[in-house]
């Protein structure tokens, strides 16, 4: 651990591997926005910079004086550059026996709300990680499961082309989710994780998921298609070429270019502390890689379940038959309920937490939701 005591004004440490450069500076931090309404920050700050080392197990243990009450609570925070306020994530305030001095210790965790989070996640992602852990468990359980099934019993159902579209876009959602959730539960600690390391996985996030909503798209397709136009099947050939370009290149084109557009334009293409994409501004960062074709996916699923539940909501049956009004809704009920998931809707909570601000009431609900929802993704 670096210890960086709090009476220095500036300085340059050498470390075993390494520069550490610190600048103390006093009374600025009445200047800076404080989203902790309740609590009153230390007149000092400390800043701390480590050049020309690549260990990712460095980590950072700050000693502040207590210029406060003894009775008074301490919260460790960093300034986060993205959101432009403090953030306590991955800061814990450490027990010692002397009072006259609080001591903090920093590191970074991640959580699948970061996915389609703009900033550092808030005080609850602790909460957020445990949950997150769970969940992907579970769905990678239960994909392994089904993709074992499908194995065994592929033979049996796709007797017809309708059968083998459709099995084949399950098969393929369920793979590239088992590797997305893979890949979040290895980089679930960004700190141990070397630069490489953290990059691959970020890639392959980014990658994992953009396939999987492109074969979502395919299965709507189809699905909607089979609806519409019932004399006019669908061409096997025709599914196989339209579905594997839209489910396998166009990810790759997607991943690809943004990673070289943020290569050339000299951008971060990932966030070192998160492992995930960088969110700069409104459509500036390479997260806006992720969101608009996730967001451009969501939004024609969404169309297409609109367009199934008008077509069963057509009766040829006379209005006011009781039973036939009921069967309806059940049937309504069962689409949605079946391709809420399938379509990948529940993403929506995630665009609802990006236009949501971090101190609104419902945000922190939003964030819940989105993560039990999409961590427990099965097929």
């Amino acid at each position: 651990f670096i210890n960086a005591a709090s009476n220095l004004l500036s300085k340059t440490w050498n470390v075993t591997n390494g520069t550490l450069k610190t600048v103390a500076v006093k009374n600025l931090t009445d200047r800076l926005r404080n989203i902790y309404s309740n609590m009153t920050p230390t007149s000092l700050l400390l800043l701390a910079t480590l050049e020309d080392n690549n260990d990712p197990s460095v980590k950072i243990r700050l000693e502040f004086p207590n210029d406060h009450l003894n009775n008074t609570k301490a919260l460790c925070v960093f300034w986060n550059t993205t959101a432009g306020n403090w953030s306590d994530v991955g800061c814990t305030v450490m027990n010692t026996s002397d009072e006259n001095h609080a001591v903090c210790e920093c590191t970074h965790l991640t959580s699948f709300s970061m996915l389609m989070s703009k900033g550092e996640v808030p005080a609850s992602s602790k909460v957020l990680d445990i949950i997150t852990n769970v969940g992907l468990g579970v769905s990678i359980c239960c994909l392994l499961i089904f993709l074992i099934i499908e194995s065994l019993v592929w033979s049996a159902v796709v007797k017809t082309n309708l059968l083998h579209f459709r099995h084949t876009a399950m098969v393929n959602i369920a793979v590239f989710l088992l590797l997305a959730d893979v890949s979040i539960l290895a980089s679930t600690s960004p700190d141990i994780l070397s630069e490489t390391w953290c990059l691959v996985l970020t890639i392959c996030k980014h990658l994992f998921y953009l396939a999987m909503f492109c074969w979502m798209l395919c299965l709507s397709v189809m699905l909607v298609h089979q609806l519409i136009f019932v004399f006019s099947p669908l061409r096997k050939k025709v599914f196989m070429i339209f579905s594997s370009f839209v489910g396998y290149v166009c990810p790759v084109l997607i991943v690809g270019s943004s990673y070289l557009h943020a290569y050339y334009k000299k951008r971060d293409y990932y966030h070192k502390e998160t492992c995930w994409l960088v969110y700069e501004r409104v459509m500036e960062g390479s997260i806006h890689a992720f969101l608009l074709p996730v967001g451009t996916v969501i939004l024609t699923n969404l169309i297409f379940m609109g367009i199934v539940i008008a077509t069963l909501v057509k009766s040829p049956v006379p209005n006011g038959n009781k039973t036939v009004n009921e069967e309806t809704a059940k049937n309504i009920l069962k689409v949605v309920a079946i391709l809420t998931p399938v379509f990948g809707v529940t993403w929506i909570f995630g665009f609802i937490q990006l236009v949501l601000d971090q101190k609104a009431p419902m945000y922190t609900a939003v964030e819940f939701c989105f993560t039990i929802l999409n961590s427990f993704e099965v097929i």
